[in-house]
């Protein structure tokens, strides 16, 4: 064994020796229990980050674990590899975004092995090559096929210079982030997946998600936001066709004093042609953002319309408005407004000087109304007396009623409906409107349609092909994949399949016509939400799944950030359904277990200009200042030495510049230590605040046990444990040994508390540090701790320990090892420790024999030299034993 920990070579070797064996390898084991732990794959950005070591070192955790316990494990990796960033990088850098692509995919794939994770390298799959592509595009053509597809007019945010449709988050004060056009909110067609069509059962299954973090289903709950309500109808004069709206409180109908309508409604739209002042307003308007969010808080506006709508129970005329707060792509892109109940409504209200009329009394200003009421009728001769008592009520209902109440109570100021609470009063008017025949109850979700519809390049071509007799058609499945040309000019503006005519230009399968076909690509929640699945027929050229996707699914452990909590964890689901509905899977669900693990973080530094522009400095360039507690009390640049700003700590990112290179940490202190910290500085869900000396100390500590390995070894071969033969000491390391295994397998595998379980093999070398080994037995036991630390570490730490266990035990391969197992006889104990309390205080503790009675503990407790001092001669009134913990003398 060399006398040296060398991380480096001893990495490399591990590592040749895993790829020459194939170690990680799966193949589908009917007879043996699966196990499919799987980390959320990388975009091929160039380098991996801190918060990819955390991610992927967690499922490598996990995933040897469960080698260990004699299941069949899958642990696969790819790369999500389409997308905006690609493109913005080729701009930059002057390529062609498959090419940048490809090299950094080769970079990183680098990294990921310098990192020794235990990954099936024959299934890694890239979802930009065809070869993955076409199996989604024939989905999307079935799809098609059965109704859950279908392509209508959206609004979006549109870059007139770009030529491309925006995220929410890529318009920043109203222009687009990479062109500075001014973004327009732009009606063009859109291709959508009926995702709305399973909101039920997305809904009902999150209860059958045990092993998922509650926060994730909540606000996947929210997200798809199940409402009952009434969906009913307004007249307007003048027009033939009533406005049709869906409100989830029918019971503030009589308290609607106007309603709202999008800038794209209809209406507005054919109200502003001969208003310019009206149609300059719904020109501003449709620059504006189109996420809810985004209504929700910025200044609400408005234009009257000039027309009225007829309340439908009293018939009077209510004017309707055009307002930036109402989206045409939610619910009817109508609403009725009731100020008095509607924080929305009422700001709308007020700063417009529409009526506010309230037809609710909640609870809170029921009970107020009826304290006042107490105090009886006041005469003007007594209201100068009495009148006190009843200011601070009147103040405290003023306050209640000064903004919208939005609490449910019962209705007021609504004719025949007054008196009834809501539940009444919803199915009153709901059977009102259905006996009419202008109104229904309706089950209305928040969630929308999936819009999957993208005018950029670099994604998979959406397959359909358009014609002027046969309008859209499937591009059939004999003629997927359609590729997408990587060999092109790209210069950013527009995309180059749109550009190219001759791409595009194709003959009808239908009709065998003229026909072109679509230049838009999918969306990249696309590709990443059935990879999962894929990952099990990797190699099948012939189907998008076959029969190994159901001996493998559903994925037993998925990890990754709770930032993906809605958008990708969602669409995952319902892309699986899609496939179980197609008879492609047999199970409900695509992830059994979820760990959403936390972020990596670290302090921030900057310098701030004159402007108010702030450069940041990376970690690495500052020298600190600090005072007697160690505290930083100021920080200087390591180059120049002038001061630089202390700032928060936050998220490892590239836009503060506090990020962390994995490849330099590999390089200084190796694989295992960056691994060790990142598992031991924080409980995986929570956010990781990255120090150096922290990774320093973890190097510490893997260089003290290679060490102990060493010097045990060169002692020679061990003898052969004998338990009989054990003294007091021994047996106490053994019992610690055991009890370290026991909770070390507990918090892998039930806690998923890596750090805990590395603090607890910690202690265990810290216990062998004091243990004299200086006999035969001593010596096996010695031998039976380095073994099982070894095992434990082995799913942290797996290159050390393959050394280490080559050198406690020949040649044999670790990967071949099971967990170690507790010897419940090694629990046993010949005596225990015992606190002993006076009056509920603890004065002492005492050794006794394991058997003893309870006269014989409290005889020895009275014996303590420490609990007799305490006492002095006071006689004990009362002697309580909790067996196995105390000790209790009441005087």
């Amino acid at each position: 064994m060399q006398e040296h920990y060398s991380p480096a070579e001893l990495e490399a070797g591990a590592q040749a020796y895993w790829e020459t064996q194939q170690s990680f390898k799966a193949v589908e084991d009917p007879g043996r229990e699966k196990y499919y732990c799987l980390s959320m794959f990388p975009y091929p950005s160039g380098k991996l980050h801190m918060g990819h070591v955390r991610n992927y070192t967690i499922g490598d955790v996990i995933s040897r674990y469960q080698r260990m316990l004699g299941k069949n494990v899958l642990q696969p990796i790819g790369f999500d590899a389409f997308g905006l960033p690609a493109e913005n990088a080729a701009i930059a850098n002057n390529t062609q975004p498959a090419k940048w692509t490809y090299a950094n995919m080769e970079y990183m794939r680098v990294q990921l092995k310098r990192l020794g994770f235990a990954y099936d390298w024959s299934r890694e799959l890239a979802t930009c090559r065809p070869e993955y592509y076409r199996w989604e595009q024939l989905l999307f053509t079935r799809l098609m096929k059965k109704g859950l597809v279908y392509r209508k007019d959206s609004v979006v945010n549109w870059d007139p210079i770009d030529q491309t449709v925006l995220a929410n988050e890529q318009v920043v004060d109203g222009r687009g982030w990479r062109s500075g056009a001014v973004v327009e909110r732009r009606s063009i067609p859109q291709w959508f997946l009926k995702i709305t069509a399973y909101a039920q059962e997305l809904l009902d299954d999150l209860d059958r998600l045990p092993g998922w973090p509650e926060p994730v289903k909540t606000m996947q709950r929210n997200w798809i936001g199940r409402s009952e309500g009434l969906e009913l109808q307004f007249q307007v004069s003048g027009e033939a066709e009533p406005l049709r709206v869906y409100t989830t409180r029918p019971d503030t109908l009589m308290g609607v004093t106007y309603v709202a309508v999008a800038a794209e409604h209809p209406l507005a739209q054919k109200a502003a042609a001969d208003n310019p002042a009206l149609a300059a307003f719904l020109q501003d308007a449709a620059r504006s953002g189109v996420a809810e969010a985004d209504m929700e808080t910025a200044e609400k506006r408005g234009m009257a319309l000039g027309i009225d709508a007829i309340h439908p129970i009293t018939g009077e005329p209510v004017p309707i408005w055009a307002a930036n707060f109402v989206l045409m792509g939610y619910g009817t892109g109508a609403v009725m407004a009731v100020p008095g109940h509607d924080e929305r409504d009422f700001e709308f209200a007020t700063k417009y000087g529409l009526p506010i009329k309230r037809v609710i009394c909640t609870p809170a200003e029921a009970e107020l109304e009826a304290r006042l009421a107490t105090l009886g009728d006041l005469s003007d001769e007594d209201d100068a007396v009495e009148g006190s008592a009843k200011q601070p009520l009147l103040a405290q209902l003023r306050a209640l009623q000064a903004g919208a109440t939005t609490d449910h109570g019962t209705l007021i100021n609504s004719g025949e409906y007054d008196g009834l609470d809501f539940r009444q009063a919803f199915d009153a008017i709901a059977a009102r409107f259905e006996a009419a025949g202008t109104g229904s109850r309706r089950v209305n979700f928040r969630l929308r349609d999936w819009g999957v519809s993208r005018q950029r390049y670099w994604g998979c071509p959406i397959p359909v092909i358009y014609c002027a007799h046969c309008d859209a058609v499937p591009v059939p499945e004999d003629q997927l994949p359609v590729v997408l040309p990587e060999d092109v000019a790209f210069t950013g503006v527009q995309s180059p399949i749109k550009a190219d005519p001759e791409w595009a230009r194709t003959t009808c399968p239908q009709c065998g016509g003229l026909a072109t076909r679509e230049t838009d690509t999918f969306d990249t929640f696309f590709e990443s939400s059935w990879y999962f699945a894929r990952y099990a027929s990797h190699d099948n050229d012939r189907q998008m799944l076959d029969e190994r996707a159901d001996y493998w699914l559903p994925v037993d452990q998925y990890i990754g950030g709770i930032e993906h909590a809605i958008l990708h964890l969602l669409y995952a689901r319902f892309f699986h359904k899609l496939m179980r509905d197609e008879g492609m899977v047999r199970c409900d669900e695509p992830f059994t277990q979820l760990l959403t693990q936390g972020m990596v973080i670290k302090e921030t530094y900057y310098r701030e200009a004159a402007d108010g522009k702030k450069t940041w400095i990376n970690p690495a360039d500052v020298v600190l200042d600090r005072d007697a507690k160690g505290q930083p009390v100021a920080a200087r640049h390591a180059v120049d030495g002038e001061p630089v700003v202390i700032g928060g700590v936050e998220k490892m990112s590239k836009s503060k510049n506090n990020g962390v290179d994995p490849q330099a940490m590999i390089e200084q202190y190796g694989a295992d230590t960056v691994r060790l910290y990142s598992m031991f500085a924080a409980p995986p869900d929570y956010s990781l605040d990255w120090k150096e000396e922290g990774v320093e100390g973890m190097a510490r500590f893997l260089r003290r046990l290679w060490r102990g390995v060493q010097q045990h070894v060169a002692r020679g071969p061990a003898p052969t444990l004998d338990v009989a033969a054990l003294n007091a000491p021994q047996k106490a390391l053994r019992r610690l040994l055991h009890e370290t295994i026991a909770k070390v397998g507990d918090d892998y595998g039930r806690r998923r508390t890596f750090n805990t379980a590395i603090a607890a093999i910690m202690e265990l070398l810290n216990a062998v540090a004091r243990f004299d080994a200086a006999d035969d037995q001593g010596r096996a036991v010695l031998q039976e701790v380095w073994e099982a630390v070894t095992l434990m570490l082995n799913p942290v730490t797996p290159h050390i320990a393959h050394q280490l266990w080559r050198e406690l035990r020949g040649s044999d391969d670790l990967l071949a090892q099971r967990w170690p197992q507790v010897d419940a006889g090694a629990l046993t104990r010949d005596s225990v420790t015992l606190v002993v309390q006076i009056n509920g205080k603890l004065r002492s503790k005492i050794e006794v024999a394991a058997d003893a009675t309870q006269d014989s503990i409290i005889a020895q407790a009275l014996a303590d030299e420490a609990v007799q001092r305490f006492i002095n001669g006071t006689p004990v009134k009362k002697q309580i034993v909790v067996p196995g913990k105390l000790v209790n003398l009441v005087i």
